[in-house]
Formats: C-alpha cells, sequence, structure tokens
C-alpha cells in the first residue's frame, strides 16, 4: 500500500543533518525580543554563523534590563503639536543629565513606528556587555556622568603653596654655631630674643625695634634664652657657674631672681609655674621662682649631657633628649622616667609635643640617627619615623594645622614641613649656608623664624593662618556663664 509521499522542507540542511537536529524558535518581528537559534551540531554551526557577527549562548537564558528604563515609563511626556525647539532641546539635556546619556538620544515615538520610549537596543539581552576603561573625558557638558549635583564634579583642591623664599633676613652677628645652645626664642607679645656672644636682644615684630637686654660681660656667654608663656618673664642660661639662671622681668627691664645651679645650662623651658634647665652634669633641675631655694627638684637620668626639654601643653609631662641618645619622659610625681626610649641612635635635642593630639611626642636625632619619630607616651609605642637624611636640629608643631617643621644639617641645612600622620613633605626650604641650629614660631602660627652659624636670622611664612572657630558656650545649670558672685 502506498503511503502518501512526505512534503519535503523547504529548508535546505548540511550533510549529515536532519530536520529533527534544528529546533527554530521565532517571534513577531514587531516585538523586543530576538530570535534564539540553537544547533546540536558544531559543524551546522560554523556552517550556519555569519562572517561578520557571531552570537553566542549560555546556558541560563537570564534576561538584562538595564537599557529598558521601565522606571521612566510614567514620565513620557504626550507630543504636543507645537513645540519650541529650544525648549525640546533643554528637556533632551536634562532628561540625560537625570537618567543617563542613553536616555537622552531616545527617539520620540513618531507615527506609530517603534515601541513606548524603546531604544535601539534589545530589550532582553543573553549576554552581558564589557565596557571598556572609563575615558577621562565626559560626555557631558556638565562635567562627570554621575549627576549635575554630583560631589565628585568638584575639582580636587590644589596642594598649599609654600614660598620657597624668606620674607625678611636679618644680621645676627656672633651668633654660635653650637649644637647644645638655644639661642633663639619668640615669645607671646610678638618679641624676638636672640642671644649673641655676651648680650641678648629682644627685636619687637610690630615696629622691628632692637633693644639690648642685657650684657653678661666678657667672661661670660649666653647658652640659652627661653620665654614664659605670658611673655613677661626670660630666663637666660649663662656658662659660668655663679649666674646660670637669671629670671628677668621684661616689664621692669631688669633681672628679677638669680639662680646659682648647674653649670653650661645650656636649655631650659618653663611650665604654667617652674622652669626646668638642663646641662652638661647631666642633671634637670627646676626652679620655683616663688620660694627662696635654687631648686625645688632634681631628676636624674641622662648618662650624659642635657640638650634638649619640653614640657607638654598640659604641664604634666616633661621630656628630655640627652648626648647620650636617650629620649625621658617625666611627670610631676616621680623624680625617676616614667618612660625611657632607646631608638635614637645619636644625641636627642629636637623635641616637639603635638598640640593636636595629647600624649603625641615627636623627637629627632643628630648626625649618625637622622631620624624623626613620633611616640605615644601613654603607653611607650613608636607610631612611625622618616629617615630625613640630615641632622635634625629642631622640630616645632604648627598650631593651626595638623603639621610641623623641622630644621637640619649637614649637608643641605634644609628646613622640611611634614604633614601629620602621613608623613609627606608639604616643601623644602633652603637658604642657609651652615646647620639650621635655631628655631622659632610667631604668636600667630604663621611665621618661623630660622638662625645658623651663618650669622643671619631667616623668616619664612609656612603655615596658613587659623581658622576662626567660635567658641562653645557652656550654659547648663552649673556653669559659671549662669553664676553670679556677690
Amino acid at each position: 500500500m502506498d503511503s502518501t509521499p512526505r512534503r519535503k522542507s523547504g529548508l535546505n540542511l548540511p550533510s549529515g543533518m536532519n530536520e529533527t537536529s534544528l529546533r527554530l524558535e521565532t517571534f513577531p518581528s514587531s516585538s523586543s525580543f530576538r530570535a534564539v537559534t540553537c544547533v546540536s551540531s558544531p559543524r551546522a554551526i560554523s556552517s550556519l554563523s555569519s562572517p561578520s557577527k557571531t552570537s553566542s549562548c549560555s546556558d541560563r537564558f537570564i534576561p538584562c534590563r538595564s537599557s529598558s528604563r521601565l522606571h521612566t515609563f510614567g514620565l513620557r511626556e504626550k507630543e504636543s503639536p507645537v513645540k519650541e525647539g529650544g525648549n525640546e532641546a533643554y528637556a533632551r539635556l536634562l532628561k540625560s543629565e537625570l537618567f543617563g546619556s542613553d536616555f537622552g538620544s531616545f527617539s520620540s515615538p513618531a507615527g506609530g513606528q517603534g515601541g513606548l520610549g524603546s531604544p535601539s537596543k534589545n530589550m532582553l539581552r543573553f549576554k552581558t556587555d564589557h565596557s571598556g576603561p572609563n575615558s577621562p573625558y565626559s560626555p557631558s557638558i556638565f562635567g562627570h556622568d554621575s549627576g549635575i549635583s554630583s560631589e565628585s564634579s568638584t575639582p580636587p583642591k590644589p596642594p598649599r603653596k609654600v614660598p620657597k623664599t624668606p620674607h625678611k633676613v636679618l644680621d645676627a652677628p656672633s651668633l654660635q654655631d653650637d649644637f647644645y645652645l638655644n639661642l633663639v626664642d619668640w615669645s607671646s607679645q610678638n618679641v624676638l630674643a636672640v642671644g649673641l656672644g655676651t648680650c641678648v636682644y629682644l627685636w619687637t615684630a610690630s615696629n622691628s625695634k632692637v633693644t639690648r637686654l642685657c650684657d653678661l660681660g666678657p667672661n661670660d656667654s649666653v647658652c640659652s634664652v627661653q620665654w614664659t608663656r605670658e611673655g613677661s618673664y626670660i630666663s637666660v642660661g649663662t656658662s659660668t657657674w655663679s649666674s646660670s639662671g637669671v629670671g628677668w622681668n621684661t616689664v621692669q627691664e631688669g633681672p628679677d631672681h638669680g639662680r646659682a645651679s648647674n653649670k653650661n645650662k645650656s636649655f631650659a623651658c618653663w611650665n604654667s609655674r617652674t622652669l626646668a634647665s638642663g646641662s652638661r652634669d647631666r642633671n634637670i633641675l627646676q626652679h620655683d621662682l616663688r620660694v627662696s631655694s635654687d631648686y625645688v627638684s632634681k631628676l636624674i637620668g641622662h648618662k650624659s649631657e642635657v640638650c634638649g626639654l619640653k614640657w607638654s601643653h598640659d604641664d604634666r609631662e616633661l621630656a628630655s633628649g640627652g648626648n647620650d641618645n636617650q629620649l625621658l619622659v617625666w611627670n610631676q610625681h616621680s623624680q625617676l622616667p616614667v618612660l625611657t626610649l632607646t631608638e635614637h641612635t645619636a644625641a636627642v635635642k629636637a623635641i616637639a609635643w603635638s598640640p593636636h593630639q595629647s600624649g603625641l611626642l615627636a623627637s629627632g636625632g643628630g648626625t649618625a640617627d637622622r631620624c624623626i619619630r613620633f611616640w605615644n607616651t601613654t603607653n611607650g609605642h613608636q607610631l612611625n619615623h622618616v629617615d630625613t637624611g640630615s641632622q635634625v636640629c629642631n622640630l616645632v608643631w604648627s598650631k593651626n594645622v595638623n603639621e610641623l617643621v623641622s630644621t637640619h644639617g649637614y649637608s643641605q641645612n634644609q628646613i622640611m614641613v611634614w604633614k601629620y600622620p602621613s608623613l609627606s613633605k608639604v616643601a623644602t626650604l633652603v637658604g642657609h649656608s651652615l646647620r639650621v641650629l635655631y628655631l622659632a614660631m610667631s604668636p600667630d602660627g604663621q611665621t618661623i623664624v630660622t638662625g645658623a652659624g651663618d650669622e643671619t636670622l631667616r623668616f619664612w611664612n609656612v603655615f596658613p593662618s587659623m581658622k576662626t572657630q567660635t567658641p562653645v558656650k557652656d550654659t547648663g545649670l552649673w556653669s559659671l556663664g549662669r553664676t553670679q558672685i556677690r
């Protein structure tokens, strides 16, 4: 019995392939979907694929609707029969900035052509496009693609520029080139004290007036000068045994107290009540000008000459550096050091307490060490250090910003400004021909003065002005602002 003849398919299949090995799924042409063809034979894939475009299928068909813009469905406005060209251009620009660059380029449906706000891309994509690296040039006229009000459109703040030359240079004849002396200090009343040979001179910054404060005579010399915090008294350390410490009243312009103490007082430091002094006899004496005795306590801990002293800003701790390469920290309740730090490999003269963080201490070593080290005095740990490449002669923290300045010796005799805690260099200043042994800061915290054995004093504008901060007023029940004393 003759069977009904099969109607041959109009599809020309490759050799070795029948109709059952091919499954074709098609969708209406008006739909936003595209046809997906899966071929079981690799040879058939190579024979059916177009040489100009190769499509690949993944094992899971997960649509990617990142370009569908479904959230903007209700934002499309009906096309008005009369439109002004300027308004239409502005609307496109605004939509492009708010919803992305692709949305602004979508063409509105005209005459029923295309779907509602359909982009030119497929709505469902079974392959994720890997975009190339971001271009440094933005297609938006507002700067960046992240939006009009984005913070990323704000340009980065340029680094602060520090003048490379001093704005004032003063001659300082007989300024000694001695690492263990401290001959320059700037008071809170804007008066600079300088020890030159046997004399102490005062330079008033407001009118550039120079006054000779005292002359120690031919058999003596100035070893240190140090102002009190109020700027009304100054201590003058000398090289003789009989008058190594003199408290000078600058208001009465005469000596107020004399102290017979340790010989060659190379360094002194005031706190709110007492004066600490160190010298070659390895001892630290604490003087109280309110009592008649020469000193009220003696601190013994260094094995060699004391060449650096600095009180903390809260007057609770005293840091001392010596020629024995040690950094010691003392408190007011004991005559023994509470911390003994021995990481330096040279004399420690440069010492500075941070005004921005309690317990943060910076110290600098001499020629064999060349490092600035930062310490947490609450636990004695070293926080960080940086190798400066030359002898560290002085350190001072900025009052206005979290930075510090250091002065150096051989071989470049430079002045360096550091940002803390990154320890990045803000500026490097040069100008002195010999090592920069002396350093002081102006009361406003913007200007520093440096002195060297080249017998010059140089003034540098280094730090910015302090930002004015509104003081917090305590209006509580027990505050003094609401208490009346009759």
